[in-house]
């Protein structure tokens, strides 16, 4: 699958943040996969603008008792 400039640049955040952030919040998520790799692959899967708005809201639910295996 062919990505956009749009698409490349949001994967290319999040993947910074991999790997800059802190250790305590990289591994805090409750999530399978995590909620930077559903980010990913949710813009992979939707496109820049639906697969980022998916991510958010993942990003948004990852508080207790939510948690588990989550693929977008």
């Amino acid at each position: 699958m062919k990505l956009n400039l749009l698409q490349k640049s949001i994967i290319c955040l999040v993947r910074l943040y991999q790997k800059k952030a802190p250790v305590s919040l990289r591994q805090s998520c409750r999530y399978t996969p995590s909620c930077s790799n559903y980010m990913i692959l949710s813009v992979i899967k939707y496109g820049a603008l639906k697969g980022s708005l998916k991510g958010i809201s993942r990003i948004l639910r990852c508080h207790s008792p939510n948690g588990g295996i989550d693929y977008p």
